[in-house]
């Protein structure tokens, strides 16, 4: 029953809170930050004067965790090594644009990384700003969307994005098989079968 809700889940704004203020400017964004203080909810997204305001749904927070649980299997199944850095807050004051991914990775062993390597969206609830946009300002190079039991990969070509099949940074995963794990009764149960599926017979 679970897959076929996160295969024809129809994201449209009931589930997750969006709202979409315009005409915002930058002091407006840091003065939300600052009342939200140490919070992880909800979720600022501002780009050049709209300011997306956004609490996400027990679904979405649950399958974006478990999107980067599996991610992390298979970087320990395949010796990667790699830093999470869940929801940080990615901002460039002379771009106007800033938000806070659903997670986020950096690979290797880079000490104090300017911008993630990779960030994963969970496209639960359909609507408010254009994160591509934003992304691309931040130079962040490689996005994965959840949409709809999909992920997709975006990765950042000059100043734009390409859905392209295959992860520069984790080259060899199959998302379309990590994927089919996502609809276990327990997040455990997912880890385990899928970290089986990884492994050499």
């Amino acid at each position: 029953m679970l897959a076929r809700q996160l295969k024809h889940h129809d994201d449209t704004p009931v589930e997750d809170k969006i709202v979409v203020l315009r005409g915002m400017n930058w002091a407006d964004y840091e003065r939300h930050q600052e009342a939200r203080g140490e919070s992880s909810v909800p979720r600022l997204t501002y780009l050049q004067g709209e300011l997306e305001i956004m609490t996400p749904s027990r679904s979405h927070e649950s399958l974006k965790s478990r999107i980067g649980r599996l991610v992390e299997v298979w970087c320990l199944e395949r010796g990667v090594e790699f830093s999470p850095y869940g929801s940080w807050t990615l901002q460039k004051k002379e771009e106007q644009v800033g938000l806070e991914p659903d997670e986020c990775y950096v690979f290797g062993t880079t000490q104090e990384p300017e911008r993630p390597d990779l960030a994963i969206e969970v496209v639960w609830t359909s609507g408010g700003v254009r994160k591509l946009d934003i992304y691309r300002a931040l130079g962040v190079p490689e996005i994965w969307f959840w949409r709809r039991g999909r992920i997709t990969i975006h990765a950042l070509r000059g100043d734009q994005y390409e859905e392209v099949s295959q992860s520069t940074f984790l080259p060899g995963i199959d998302l379309v098989q990590l994927a089919e794990y996502l609809d276990r009764p327990s997040a455990s149960q997912a880890i385990k079968e899928y970290r089986s599926a990884l492994t050499p017979r």
